[in-house]
């Protein structure tokens, strides 16, 4: 019962990653990133945080490290599309993971930002999604890949045909969504330690950045961007006495 109690909980967190939250909060104005911090005591870690995310990853910060290859076991198992206001976000149903450490991170849910939250040498992409998975301790593993603009993306195009256009509606996929085909085939990576990239900013957030970016067409970059009224990425946060493995 313990057990069952524990992943119920983690699976109700898991939800909340990527837009809600109790206070109101977005990405300009009174509410914007710079005063996230101050909305609410929830969200210090906004503030005062030393590990934060996104990052820019550059030659400065990056170091050479034997990494191994993302075990990524995902399946068509979304379940519905939710516009949060800040993100559209894809829930899943919970049994797709990726094996980090040699311990299992199931995959909650899927988001998007434009322009791309972390930068790679100062530069943004137009595109960003993010792959949020907890483990049964509640610790957090994302995995983020860039988009660049080109060819239409057509999973992207399944999730956008259902995409709610209100704040707080959504709607159930009837189109079977494999998030596995959203990850680039060439799968190097940077991995860092940060946080969530919105409130409640939550450090000790295991990131992996896959190098290789996908495309999405300027039509699908243009519906998310009119959807959101404007970009949603978080500025690039101080990299402090952090280094990014590669």
């Amino acid at each position: 019962m313990v057990r069952k109690a524990l992943l119920a909980g983690v699976l109700t967190v898991g939800l909340t990653f990527g837009g809600e939250t109790a206070v109101q909060w977005g990405y300009s104005g009174k509410i914007g990133p710079e005063y996230w911090g101050d909305l609410s005591p929830e969200f210090i870690a906004c503030k005062i945080g030393k590990n934060q995310s996104p990052i820019d990853v550059n030659e400065e910060n990056t170091v050479k490290a034997c990494l191994e290859p993302l075990e990524v076991r995902y399946v068509a198992d979304a379940a519905y599309v939710l516009n949060t206001g800040t993100t559209i976000k894809v829930v899943t149903k919970g049994r797709s993971y990726v094996v980090v450490d040699g311990k299992k991170f199931y995959l909650r849910q899927f988001h998007f930002h434009a322009p791309s939250e972390h930068t790679v040498d100062g530069r943004h992409y137009p595109f960003e999604a993010h792959f949020v998975h907890t483990d049964d301790e509640g610790n957090i593993a994302v995995i983020g890949v860039f988009f660049e603009l080109g060819e239409p993306n057509p999973e992207l195009a399944k999730i956008w045909d259902a995409m709610p256009l209100e704040k707080g509606q959504k709607r159930v996929l009837t189109a079977k969504v494999n998030p596995a085909k959203l990850l680039p085939e060439e799968r190097e990576y940077y991995r860092y330690s940060g946080s969530l990239t919105t409130p409640p900013c939550t450090e000790g957030v295991r990131w992996f950045l896959i190098k290789e970016p996908l495309t999405l067409s300027e039509d699908q970059l243009l519906l998310f961007e009119e959807l959101m009224g404007g970009p949603n990425n978080r500025p690039v946060q101080p990299i402090n006495a952090r280094k990014v493995l590669e």
